[in-house]
């Protein structure tokens, strides 16, 4: 079972780094401690950042003015998607 809570902990201490506001996913990467091969991990749940941008391209809305609105689009659409 996915622990939400954690989840959304790992992608915001991913992505609170980039410099904001972020106009698409490439102004991300930096941030990445692995660039694009840096995985969130929680119960059944294992994904790379370059996975999430392929599965979750649809459903962000770029820009993000800060980590946090970035990271409720992340969790929504994994949600939606019935990842987690």
């Amino acid at each position: 079972m996915v622990d939400r809570d954690e989840l959304r902990q790992q992608f915001h201490d991913a992505f609170s780094g980039a410099d904001y506001p972020v106009k698409n996913q490439m102004d991300l990467v930096p941030a990445l401690p692995n660039g694009p091969a840096t995985r969130f991990e929680s119960g059944d749940f294992s994904m790379t950042a370059m996975e999430l941008a392929t599965k979750l391209g649809g459903h962000q809305e770029f820009p993000y003015e800060d980590p946090d609105s970035l990271v409720d689009d992340v969790m929504d659409a994994l949600a939606e998607q019935d990842e987690i």
